[in-house]
């Protein structure tokens, strides 16, 4: 056991190097100092309060997304599904604030997160029953689903829900005070964050310490030796998949109301995605997802300060963003094979 550890360890080290050397290249090529510009990148992400809180406020729907990834993975199931999740998530939370603006906090408050997180796990659960009920490809399905959920959310804003004092802009009425998630310290970090930590602390003792987490292993590696114990397989797919799609739910209303402070066109960039990458990149543990989502908000909120402060376009933090993958999977998928050979 301590070889492998010392083997992964040894394999990330090498893919921290691959990175350095692969983001060295690209500042070169587009005319930039490397060391002093991932210094200065690093500066921006975590160098001081500001910088640090606004880092984890981009870590916070990242972080929801991947869970909403680990989780079905622990069954064996591949979902792509946390954009869509998250965009109707925000769409049926807001749907409390338009219609009731003038509630009290007491009751506006619980039932938009309430909303928000059925949503997402409405629209995960959806692809849970095609593939329980009609065996129908996940990892298609909640694909096929993300696009739908954003014209969705696109339909509502330049519709129905368009706010007349907007001056054209597609978005919803602001925010009341009383719909607004509760901010941490004064910064812009909110309650969202706590959840998200919470949950894969949570999440990883639900499936290392007990029963539920036992069958999901049993179910993922065979499932006809699971149903021979009475294991059903449909029952919990729906399960993991409505706890994840919550999850991704809730962190799409977070968004909306706690940072966005209205529902508008373009909610997301990307998180769905970021989230999935950080869920494999993580190797499915619920635990590991935190630092490395972290790392990658911080990532993405020092590309916006680069291109603000620094004049380097904000699709060069997408490109080292790229490559940080690519340098991490390439660690991970040589250290597994490394062991599948030795067996």
């Amino acid at each position: 056991m301590n070889g492998r550890v010392i083997q992964r360890s040894l394999f990330g080290a090498g893919g921290a190097v691959l990175f350095l050397v692969l983001a060295s290249v690209f500042l070169l090529t587009i005319g930039r100092p490397p060391l002093l510009t991932l210094a200065t990148m690093v500066g921006y992400a975590f160098g001081d309060v500001y910088s640090a809180s606004e880092s984890l406020v981009k870590a916070t729907p990242i972080l929801l997304c991947a869970l909403a990834v680990i989780l079905p993975a622990r069954l064996g199931l591949i979902t792509v599904g946390g954009e869509g999740q998250l965009y109707l998530g925000a769409l049926l939370g807001t749907a409390v604030v338009v219609n009731y603006s003038g509630a009290p906090m007491f009751a506006l408050l619980p039932a938009m997160l309430a909303l928000g997180a059925a949503g997402g796990a409405i629209w995960s659960g959806l692809a849970g029953i095609l593939r329980s009920r009609f065996d129908v490809n996940e990892t298609i399905s909640t694909l096929l689903l993300n696009y739908i959920a954003v014209l969705l959310v696109n339909f509502a804003v330049y519709g129905a829900w368009k706010d007349p004092a907007s001056l054209g802009w597609p978005a919803t009425i602001q925010f009341p005070p009383a719909a607004t998630v509760p901010s941490l310290f004064g910064t812009r970090v909110h309650l969202g964050f706590i959840v998200a930590v919470v949950a894969a602390f949570v999440l990883h003792i639900a499936v290392t310490r007990t029963r539920w987490g036992l069958e999901l292993k049993v179910l993922a590696g065979n499932r006809k030796v699971g149903a021979m114990v009475g294991l059903r397989f449909a029952r919990s797919t729906l399960i993991v998949m409505a706890i994840g799609g919550a999850l991704a739910g809730f962190a799409g209303i977070c968004e909306t109301s706690a940072i966005q402070g209205r529902l508008q066109s373009g909610l997301s960039v990307g998180y769905g995605l970021t989230g999935f990458l950080v869920a494999w990149l993580s190797g499915q543990h619920f635990l590991r997802a935190v630092p490395i989502a972290i790392m990658i908000g911080g990532l993405i909120a020092a590309g916006d300060a680069l291109q603000l402060y620094s004049k380097i376009p904000s699709a060069s933090a997408t490109v080292l963003q790229g490559l940080l993958f690519a340098a991490a999977l390439a660690a991970s998928g040589l250290a597994a094979r490394r062991e599948a050979r030795r067996g």
